[in-house]
This record gives C-alpha cells, sequence and structure tokens, in this order.
C-alpha cells in the first residue's frame, strides 16, 4: 500500500521511510507543504503521515485543506506539542491519530497498519479470503496453510486487491499502489504481477474486468 510521508526533518524522515519500507509499504517522502500538497492532488494514497512544523505550508494548514477538499485519507500526525488542547485541535482538524515525538518506529507501524484496518472496514490484521491467509504483520501469505512465497511487488499488488474486493482496480491504481517516486514502471509489469499470483494462488483468484483491469470478487466468508 501506498504511504505519503511529509516530514521535513531529514534525520527523522530517512529513518521513517527505511522502517515503511522494511515493512513493506510504498512510500513517497515529500519534504515541504507545497509538495504533498501536489502528491496529494494528483496521487490515491492508503495513508497519510502527517509532520506539523513544514516549511511553505504547515501541516495543520494541509490537514484542513484535505478535509474540506473531500479527501477522506487516514491521516497520522507526527508531533511535538503535548497539550490536550493541541491534541483534540488535532482531532477536531481531522486528523485520524496522532504520535507525540521522540517515538518509536515499531509504535508508528503498528498505528499505521491499525489505521489502515480501520479504512478497510477490518478489525484483524490478517486478511482471511478462501483458502488464503494475508499477514501484513509477519508480511506472509499463506495458502491452505502452506508459506507462499511473493516479491514485495506482488505483495503490495495482492494487499491492493484483497483490500478492494468487489472494486475493479484500473493497471494504473495498481500501478499507484506498487511503485512509489522514481521508480520506472515497464508497460507490462502489472500484467506480469498479476500472472505470478495466478500461477502462485490460483488462476481463479483475480479476474480481467475487460477495458477496467483486475479485481478479486468480494467474498463474505461463507
Amino acid at each position: 500500500m501506498r504511504i505519503l510521508l511529509v516530514e521535513d526533518y531529514y534525520p527523522i524522515g530517512s529513518g521513517v521511510e527505511a522502517g515503511l519500507r522494511q515493512a513493506v509499504f510504498t512510500v513517497d517522502w515529500a519534504r515541504d507543504g507545497q509538495e504533498a500538497h501536489l502528491a496529494l492532488s494528483t496521487t490515491n494514497y492508503a495513508l497519510v503521515i502527517l509532520d506539523l512544523g513544514l516549511p511553505k505550508l504547515s501541516g495543520m494548514e494541509l490537514l484542513k485543506w484535505l478535509r474540506h477538499s473531500g479527501n477522506d485519507v487516514p491521516v497520522l500526525v507526527l508531533t511535538a506539542r503535548d497539550e490536550v488542547t493541541d491534541r483534540v485541535g488535532l482531532l477536531e482538524a481531522g486528523a485520524d491519530d496522532y504520535l507525540g515525538k521522540p517515538f518509536d518506529l515499531s509504535e508508528l507501524v503498528a498505528r499505521c497498519r491499525a489505521l489502515l484496518r480501520r479504512s478497510q472496514g477490518r478489525s484483524v490484521e490478517v486478511i482471511q479470503y478462501r483458502d488464503i491467509a494475508v499477514d501484513p504483520t509477519a508480511q506472509t501469505v499463506l495458502r491452505s496453510g502452506i508459506r507462499v512465497p511473493v516479491t514485495a511487488r506482488e505483495w503490495a499488488l495482492l494487499l491492493q486487491l484483497l483490500s478492494h474486493q468487489g472494486v475493479p482496480q484500473s493497471k494504473s491504481r495498481l500501478e499507484e499502489s506498487v511503485y512509489g517516486w522514481q521508480q520506472e514502471i515497464e508497460s507490462n509489469t502489472i500484467e506480469v504481477h498479476v500472472s505470478n499470483l495466478r500461477k502462485k494462488l490460483g488462476a481463479e483468484l483475480i479476474r480481467t474486468v475487460r477495458g477496467i483491469g483486475y479485481v478479486v470478487e468480494k467474498f463474505n466468508g461463507i
């Protein structure tokens, strides 16, 4: 899943970016508010991690613009402000969660996963789809209890499709979820990843929607 990290302080930003990538997230890192504004205007993100003290456009201004524009992407705010009134103000402005600085990277990743679960209407971390179990925390894919090796991009594509069951995903939307900034995308890369996932997890898992893209049909667990 693709996350936008908005942080101008390099030591924090580089550490968070590395930690998120290790947790198999696709990450774009914006260093100021205007860069983040442009990114949010042109790209769909599953989550935004937002620092408040940004140059060019403050984090609070960015958050208010985001909500006034009708964008309901989950936002996790990183803040050094510890007064109750500050935290209340963040939540009322549209933040979904906040984390005080300094913070532990493992807690940040856990909060990101919790926000993503909530936004997808899930109460548990493991995504169960028929005989397939995907565990974002352990970064494993099991089929009938047997571990199936997948690449990082196959993983990102699988999560995008399973998180939007019943909703066809266009090729461009899937590319957005799998590739970050400055990553070269080959013309048939999504088709290759889909083909590989079908071979590993069953040809019936991902259906081609002609003229649109791909979909995993909604599964009600029965």
